[in-house]
C-alpha cells in the first residue's frame, strides 16, 4: 500500500516541524525517516499514522485521500519505542488484544497468535509476562501485536532505541527478514545513519522540519545533494570547501603534490577496520580509515609524520550544487 504526503505543515505555537513535507513511499518497502532530534520525522510518522492533523497538506493512502480519517480507520499498525505492553496479561493475550476488541472468532484468534509467535520467534514464551522478556523479546512482541490485525501499513517510531547496540543490531537484521516475509509497507523512525542504511531500502532524510534527499542508502553516500546529506550520512572530514571520506584520504610516508604534513595522534584498531587520528600544521584534527593490514604495511606509529591526501573529495558550490573532485587516480599515485 503506497502512501504520500504532499505538503505536509504542522506548527506547534512558534515552532514548525514541518515545513512543506512532501514523501512518497512506494507500496510494500520499508521506508526510513532518518534525522537529528528536533528534524520532524516523528510528527511526521504521527501525521501518516493520523495521531496528529497536518494544518496544511494531505496524506494519500492507496490513492485515496486520508488527511481527516481517524487513525483507528486507517488501517494502521503503530509501534513505539517504548513497547507499551499490558503488564498484566501474557504475551498471548497481548498478541491478541487487537484481534479480541474487535471480535474475532476464538478459534480465529488463537491460529493467528500462534502463527505470529512463530514468526517473530517467540515460541515458548506465549505464557510469560512482560516483565519476563528481555527487552528484544518485548519488541518482537510489540511488532506481532502491531501485525495481528494484519495492518496495512506498519509504522515504527524508533523502535529499537531503548536497546543496546547488540540487540539492536540483531533486532534490525531480524526486522528486514520480516519484512521480506510479510510485505507489508513500512516507515521506522531512526537517527541512526548506520541502522537507516542497513534496514530501509528507502531513506528520508530529514533536517529542521524538511526532507533534504530521499533515495536508497548508496545513492545518499555516494550522491549527496547538499551540505546536511554529505555530513550526515557517513563519516566525513572538512577541509576548507571540500568534504572528504575518511577512507578516501590516504597516507604517505614522502611529501607530494596535494598532500599536507600531518602528525600521527592516535591509532584505534576496531578488528579489520583502523582509524588513523591526524593532526594538521594549522590544528584541525581529521582522520583516515584504513584496513588493518594497510596500516601494519605503512607501518604506522602515533607520533610519526605523514603527508595526508585526499584521492577524492566532493565540493558544493555556491549554488548548492555538489561536484566531486579526483584529486589522485590511485593510492599511492
Amino acid at each position: 500500500m503506497s502512501i504520500i504526503v504532499e505538503g505536509a505543515r504542522k506548527e506547534f505555537g512558534d515552532f514548525v516541524a514541518l515545513d512543506d513535507v512532501s514523501i512518497q513511499v512506494p507500496d510494500g518497502s520499508l521506508t526510513a525517516l532518518l534525522g537529528p532530534s528536533g528534524s520532524g520525522k516523528s510528527t511526521l510518522l504521527r501525521v501518516i499514522a493520523g495521531l496528529e492533523q497536518p494544518d496544511s497538506g494531505r496524506v494519500m493512502i492507496s490513492g485515496w485521500d486520508a488527511t481527516d480519517v481517524p487513525a483507528q480507520k486507517r488501517g494502521v499498525g503503530f509501534v513505539f519505542q517504548h513497547y507499551a505492553a499490558f503488564k498484566h496479561m501474557t504475551v498471548r493475550d497481548n498478541i491478541a488484544f487487537g484481534l479480541s476488541i474487535r471480535k474475532r472468532d476464538n478459534k480465529e484468534i488463537d491460529e493467528r497468535v500462534q502463527e505470529l509467535i512463530q514468526l517473530v520467534h517467540l515460541e515458548g514464551f506465549g505464557d510469560r509476562y512482560p516483565s519476563q522478556l528481555s527487552g528484544g523479546q518485548r519488541q518482537r512482541m510489540a511488532l506481532a501485536r502491531a501485525l495481528a490485525v494484519e495492518p496495512k501499513v506498519l509504522l515504527l517510531d524508533e523502535p529499537f532505541g531503548a536497546l543496546d547496540a547488540n540487540v539492536r543490531k540483531e533486532l534490525r537484521q531480524w526486522l528486514r527478514r520480516l519484512h521480506d516475509e510479510v510485505h507489508v509497507t513500512t516507515i521506522f523512525v531512526t537517527h541512526d545513519q548506520e541502522e537507516a542504511m542497513e534496514v530501509a531500502g528507502q531513506i528520508v532524510v530529514m533536517n529542521e522540519g524538511r526532507v533534504e534527499q530521499t533515495g536508497q542508502p548508496t545513492d545518499l553516500y555516494e550522491h549527496p545533494r547538499t551540505e546536511f546529506v554529505m555530513s550526515f550520512i557517513g563519516p566525513v572530514n572538512r577541509r576548507g570547501a571540500m568534504f572528504i571520506r575518511p577512507h578516501d584520504l590516504e597516507l604517505l610516508q614522502v611529501p607530494a603534490p596535494d598532500a599536507e604534513e600531518a602528525m600521527i595522534e592516535r591509532i584505534v584498531r576496531l578488528g579489520f577496520e583502523t582509524r588513523v587520528e591526524l593532526l594538521l600544521p594549522d590544528g584541525q584534527q581529521i582522520w583516515a580509515q584504513m584496513t588493518r593490514d594497510e596500516a601494519e604495511f605503512d607501518e604506522l606509529a602515533e607520533g610519526a609524520i605523514v603527508y595526508a591526501r585526499p584521492r577524492r573529495a566532493k565540493v558544493f558550490e555556491a549554488n548548492g550544487e555538489p561536484r566531486t573532485e579526483e584529486l589522485s587516480a590511485a593510492p599511492g599515485a
